[in-house]
C-alpha cells in the first residue's frame, strides 16, 4: 500500500489527506497544531468559482481570464486553467461534506463580488468561510482516523527532509515540541501544505504558525522556490494592541467604499480613479491607491459601511462587527473604519507544476507555501480555492509516486547550539527590515540596504535547536526575497519598483530561487 505523509493540517493538508486516503493511500497528517487553529480558519471573504447562478453569464472562462489579469499573466497557465475548471465541483464537494455556505432564496450557494472579478462568482459562509470549510473537512478527516486510514500526528514540527539513497524524497524528520524527541516519517510520496512565510515579516495578518521554517529549510536541500518578490498587502487593515486584523474584502464586495477627507468632504477616490471596479479592483491596484491618497500613511483612509443596512453588516459582515466594535470601539453602522494595507499573503514559494509536483521526486506542495496559481498578484477567493485544489492534485498524483532506493535517516541532533542574543529581538530585526525594504514600493538603493542589513545581522541567539535553525532560514530567505526584488527591475502586481515603474514583458515569467553550493542563485 502506498504510504503518504501530509505536512501541515490547514485546508490543503486536510484535502490533501482525505483525497490521499479515498484513492487507497495510507495517510500520516503532521502538524504542529489542531486544525482547528491553523490559518483557514482566519479566511473571512469566501471562495471562488463560476456557478452563474447570477444571471450574470459567467463561465470558468472568465475565472479563468480574471486569475490571469489580476497575476499580470505571472501565472502558471495550466494550473489555473485545471483550477477554475475544477471550481464548482470543489463547491459541490464542500457541500456535500457539510459545509454551510449560506444560500439564497432558491436555496443555491450564494454568491458575492469580490476584488479583480467583474461577475459575483464569490461562495461564503457569512464572513466566517474558512471556519466553515475546515469544520467539514475536519469532521471527514476524523471519519477517516477512526477507520484507521489517517493517523494524525500533532505538535510535531518539521526539521527536515529525507531522501533515499537515489536523492529522492521519501519522508520528513520532526521534532515534538514538548518532549524534543526527534521522530522520522517515512513514505512513498510528501505533501508540504504549511502555508506561508509570515514571520519573516513578524506580526502580520497571518498565523504565527506558519513561521517560515519549512519552505527556507526546503531551500537549502535543493527545492527551488519561485516569485518570492511577490507579497500581498491586503488593503483593509486595522491596527490592534496586539497586531493588525483583516477587514475582509466581502466588505467592499456587499458596497463598502473607501474614503479620505478632503476640504472637509469625503472623497471616494477608487471610484474617481476606477469607475467600472472602483473599490473591488485587484489588491495590488487598492493598496497602491490607500498608500498613494494618505501620502504613505500621513492621513487617514476609512472604509465606509454606515450605508449598507443592519442585515448586512451584523449578517453578511459579522465578524467585519465584531472586531470594529470589540478592538476598535466603533459601530461600523454609525462610523467609519480607518483602515491601512498590511502584509497578508505570498504568492511566492515552492515551485510546483500545474500537478503540485517540485524539482525533487517525490515531492509536492499545496496551498499557500506552494507557487503556481497567483502570479503576481492573488485575487480574493482564490486562496481557498487553490488550497482545496492543490490538496485535492497533490494527493491525487502523490498515490501514484513511487520512490526507488532506501531512505537515509540519521536522527542524531545537537542541543547544544545555544548564543548569547535574544531570540525576539533578532526576529523583530529581520521583520525591520523586510517591512523597510519590501514595502509596497521598493527601489534599488532600499533593496541594497535591506540585503547589507541582513547579511550583517548577528544571528547567534540563545535558543533551543529549532529556534536557532529558525533565525538562520529566514535570514537566508529573506535574503533570497530581495534577491528577487532586486532581479526583477520592472513594476508588475505586488512588485512595484519606483525606480521601473513600468511592466516590462521580458520579466512575463518565474523569478527562480535556487540554493547552490551555500549561495543563492536568481534566474
Amino acid at each position: 500500500m502506498v504510504e503518504v505523509i501530509v505536512l501541515g493540517s490547514g485546508i490543503a493538508g486536510l484535502t490533501a489527506s482525505i483525497h490521499a486516503s479515498d484513492n487507497g493511500a495510507e495517510v500520516s497528517l503532521i502538524s504542529p497544531d489542531y486544525s482547528e487553529r491553523s490559518q483557514s480558519v482566519m479566511a473571512m471573504g469566501g471562495i471562488n468559482a463560476a456557478l452563474n447562478t447570477k444571471g450574470e453569464n459567467d463561465s470558468v472562462n472568465q475565472h479563468f481570464t480574471d486569475t490571469i489579469n489580476g497575476g499580470c499573466n505571472l501565472n502558471n497557465k495550466k494550473a489555473v486553467e485545471m483550477l477554475t475548471r475544477d471550481a464548482p465541483e470543489i463547491i459541490d464537494w464542500l457541500s456535500r461534506l457539510g459545509t454551510s455556505f449560506t444560500r439564497d432564496d432558491a436555496g443555491n450557494v450564494d454568491l458575492r463580488n469580490f476584488g479583480g472579478q467583474k461577475k459575483k462568482r464569490t461562495a461564503y459562509a457569512g464572513s466566517r468561510t474558512g471556519k466553515q470549510i475546515v469544520s467539514a473537512l475536519v469532521n471527514a478527516c476524523r471519519k477517516r482516523e477512526s477507520e484507521g486510514k489517517i493517523k494524525r500526528f500533532v505538535g510535531y514540527r518539521f526539521l527536515s527532509l529525507i531522501f533515499t539513497d537515489e536523492n529522492e524524497c521519501c519522508g520528513v524528520r520532526c521534532i515534538h515540541e514538548d518532549t524534543g524527541k526527534v521522530k522520522s516519517f517515512t513514505g512513498d510520496a510528501v505533501i508540504i501544505a504549511t502555508g506561508g512565510y509570515n514571520q519573516l515579516f513578524g506580526k502580520i495578518l497571518g498565523s504565527v504558525q506558519n513561521d517560515g521554517f519549512v519552505t527556507a529549510k526546503l531551500f537549502t536541500q535543493g527545492v527551488e522556490l519561485a516569485n518570492l518578490e511577490m507579497v500581498q498587502y491586503h488593503p483593509t487593515t486595522v491596527a490592534t494592541s496586539q497586531k493588525r486584523m483583516l477587514i475582509t474584502e466581502a466588505a467592499r464586495g456587499e458596497g463598502g467604499r473607501l474614503f479620505v477627507e478632503r476640504d472637509g468632504q469625503r472623497h471616494y477616490f477608487m471610484k474617481e480613479m476606477y469607475p467600472e471596479l472602483a473599490d473591488l479592483m485587484p489588491r495590488d491596484v487598492v493598496s497602491r491607491s490607500i498608500y498613494n491618497v494618505s501620502d504613505g500613511g500621513k492621513k487617514e483612509v476609512f472604509l465606509d459601511l454606515t450605508h449598507l443596512g443592519e442585515d448586512t453588516v451584523k449578517v453578511k459582515l459579522d465578524e467585519v462587527y465584531e472586531i470594529a466594535t470589540r478592538y476598535l470601539n466603533i459601530n461600523p453602522l454609525e462610523s467609519p473604519i480607518p483602515v491601512f494595507p498590511a502584509v497578508h499573503y505570498f504568492m511566492g514559494g515552492i515551485l510546483t507544476d500545474e500537478n503540485h509536483k517540485t524539482n525533487i521526486k517525490g515531492l509536492y506542495a499545496a496551498g499557500e507555501c506552494s507557487c503556481q496559481y497567483h502570479g503576481a498578484n492573488r485575487l480574493g477567493g482564490n486562496s481557498l480555492l487553490g488550497a482545496v485544489h492543490g490538496g485535492l492534485v497533490a494527493a491525487r498524483n502523490a498515490v501514484l509516486e513511487s520512490v526507488k532506493g532506501n531512505p537515509i535517516i540519521d536522527d542524531e541532533l545537537s542541543f547544544s547550539v545555544c548564543g548569547d542574543k535574544s531570540l525576539s529581538r533578532t526576529l523583530d530585526e529581520i521583520s525591520e527590515i523586510m517591512n523597510e525594504s519590501m514595502g509596497i514600493y521598493r527601489n534599488e538603493d532600499g533593496l541594497k540596504k535591506g540585503l547589507e542589513r541582513l547579511e550583517n545581522l548577528n544571528t547567534d541567539v540563545n535558543a533551543k535547536y529549532y529556534d536557532y535553525q529558525k533565525v538562520q532560514l529566514l535570514k537566508l530567505l529573506g535574503k533570497a526575497s530581495i534577491l528577487s526584488a532586486l532581479s526583477r527591475k520592472e513594476s508588475r502586481g505586488a512588485h512595484q519598483r519606483s525606480d521601473y515603474p513600468q511592466s516590462d514583458e521580458n520579466y512575463e515569467k518565474p523569478t527562480l530561487a535556487r540554493y547552490e553550493n551555500g549561495e543563492i542563485v536568481i534566474t
